[in-house]
């Protein structure tokens, strides 16, 4: 049986209001919506983030790859998903200026409070992302809501909102970084006293002095390290997760073949996946 989705009200809005959700930054911020508030279609995701150390919650596939992207990013320093324009007279008054009608509650008739799928602080400010696929966009609806968020951003002095649609995420290099992410807690896999750093550098040796294939470094460094059978392969992770070893991110790539190709030039590569 699906979730059933609570009846919007202004009660209920002060209730998440009271909660702390859209607010906070990094580890203690809530966001406004939660997977636990939709109906499930399973396609929402709960992902530990590893710039903010807290659950992150994402409602479509779409949201999910854009998420690792955003998180693989250096110049993103904290994510925010499901952002709420929290002053609901103003979204009114926005829309209203705009001549679009305001979403509301059908039985209540209270204001929606609309949202941003992502509220990203970067290196060179805030910058607001939603996500969508394209095909909602021939919806006149859904452009009108849209409308309404872009001009709340402005008035809030935020230039860069923009709309990204399936047709702009690379899906490969989010399903490689989400691999490579599995290396999360490769230090608490090794046997104590065996630091990543000292299995990481014996890898990189190997990894740049042989053609060798990624799956031949990771079994000599199992047999060297006397490593549980798989921990080869998740060294290699750890270090395209930490960027010691940088790879092409948007190719589906191959684990068992010589790291050469008929040019004698090595080959980019990440995993290909069933």
């Amino acid at each position: 049986m699906g979730k059933r989705r609570a009846k919007w009200s202004s009660d209920l809005y002060h209730k998440r209001i009271k909660e702390g959700r859209g607010q906070g930054e990094g580890k203690d911020y809530k966001p406004w919506i939660t997977i636990q508030d939709v109906p499930s279609k399973g396609v929402c995701s709960r992902i530990l983030g590893m710039k903010t150390g807290r659950i992150h919650h994402l409602l479509s596939r779409h949201e999910t790859a854009f998420f690792y992207i955003v998180q693989d990013s250096d110049s993103v320093l904290d994510i925010r998903e499901q952002f709420p324009l929290l002053d609901v007279l103003d979204t009114v008054k926005i829309a209203e200026s705009a001549g679009i009608r305001h979403p509301r509650d059908p039985v209540s008739k209270y204001p929606n409070v609309l949202t941003s799928d992502f509220v990203l602080t970067t290196t060179r400010g805030t910058v607001v992302r939603t996500v969508k696929q394209e095909s909602d966009l021939s919806d006149s609806r859904v452009r009108e809501k849209l409308e309404i968020e872009r001009r709340y951003w402005k008035q809030h002095g935020v230039e860069d909102w923009n709309i990204v649609t399936n047709k702009q995420i690379d899906y490969q290099k989010a399903r490689n970084i989400e691999w490579a992410n599995r290396s999360w807690h490769f230090a608490e896999m090794l046997p104590d006293g065996l630091a990543p750093e000292e299995v990481g550098n014996y890898f990189l040796d190997f990894y740049h002095r042989t053609y060798w294939s990624v799956t031949k470094i990771a079994w000599h460094a199992e047999d060297h390290f006397r490593l549980e059978a798989g921990l080869g392969l998740t060294t290699f992770q750890y270090l395209i997760r930490t960027k010691q070893i940088m790879v092409d991110m948007s190719q589906p790539l191959d684990l068992v073949s010589p790291r050469i190709d008929e040019k004698g030039g090595f080959i980019s590569w990440l995993p290909t996946y069933a």
